[in-house]
């Protein structure tokens, strides 16, 4: 227990009375001011805190909304919902994503940077930054790979390194470009993970991506996710598996519903509390969209049993 001075000074008075068997009236009352001023200055001391750290966190709840915007819209006829958890509760953490409509198709990002901390939060920002400079301006996927390599090579440490999926969305399919970050995976039948053909290292690290093409038509959804999701850990050091239950979380009628249900699963396997950051972006095609000047056609919303059992659609060549 910390006593303030006028504590200290008004327990000498009683200990003063105890003794001579008496104290002057005006003693009494000096004490007893000093007792009330020592203790409101303490109240304000601590309210002035509270106060600071509550205006701390606003600011780095604001910044980090600046940097991962909340994602809950439909772009050119694919939905989006995202989800972010930061073990610090609070501010930028060490995973990033973003989604950028662009002439070749809405484009989505979703990586994770090496360590935690302030400088992880601002690598993180950088990382999104040149993402956003780059998605309107660079046609190929994987020119836009090698375009946030080069731009947050300045800001690397010599250990540092950034995994990231770039996702691109046409009629019928997806393409992506991935630097070492873990595989989306397909929700229809079952949960597929679209593994690169060739993996490719990190950005910092010279990255050599290769694009890749895979089926996504109506009826299916792709989850984007960082290793907070894949890398739960129980008890006994197992992590998450990406199984049915994964499965059956993200087939919620509604994209934001699968979000919650998949922060849920993984919570609950890591024993109530994630031990890593977490970003899922879930994207969902809700209409075909033809190329050129036919036009734009637009079908009905998917229901969930159409998500049981997703259309197969035509066989797009090359891809997954």
């Amino acid at each position: 227990m910390v006593l303030t001075s006028g504590a200290l000074t008004a327990h000498g008075a009683v200990t003063e009375w105890r003794l001579t068997g008496g104290v002057s009236p005006a003693a009494v009352v000096l004490n007893c001011f000093l007792l009330v001023v020592g203790g409101g200055a303490a109240v304000y001391g601590a309210r002035c805190r509270v106060g600071r750290e509550a205006e701390l966190i606003h600011v780095a709840q604001c910044s980090r909304d600046a940097v991962l915007r909340p994602l809950g819209a439909e772009v050119d006829g694919v939905g989006f919902s995202s989800l972010y958890r930061a073990v610090s509760g609070i501010g930028l953490g060490g995973d990033l994503y973003d989604l950028a409509p662009s002439p070749y198709g809405p484009r989505v990002l979703i990586g994770d940077v090496r360590g935690h901390g302030p400088k992880a939060a601002a690598l993180c920002a950088a990382t999104v930054g040149a993402f956003r400079e780059g998605a309107c301006t660079t046609p190929a996927l994987v020119d836009l790979a090698a375009h946030l390599d080069a731009r947050i090579s300045g800001d690397l440490g010599p250990e540092d390194f950034v995994t990231v999926l770039l996702g691109e969305f046409a009629p019928g399919e997806v393409r992506l470009v991935n630097c070492g970050h873990p595989a989306p995976l397909r929700i229809g039948l079952r949960a597929e993970p679209l593994t690169p053909g060739r993996p490719s290292a990190p950005l910092g690290l010279d990255p050599l991506p290769q694009l890749q093409r895979a089926r996504l038509g109506v009826g299916e959804r792709l989850l984007l996710y960082t290793d907070g999701l894949s890398e739960a850990r129980d008890a006994r050091g197992t992590m998450l598996p990406l199984d049915d239950r994964v499965r059956e979380a993200a087939c919620q009628p509604l994209l934001r519903e699968c979000l919650d249900a998949l922060l849920s699963l993984a919570t609950a396997h890591a024993g109530g509390a994630l031990q890593d950051d977490l970003a899922l972006i879930m994207c969902e095609p809700r209409c075909a969209t033809p190329t050129g000047d036919a036009g734009r056609t637009h079908d009905s919303p998917v229901t969930h049993e159409q998500l049981m059992t997703p259309q197969t659609g035509r066989r797009i060549d090359g891809a997954d």
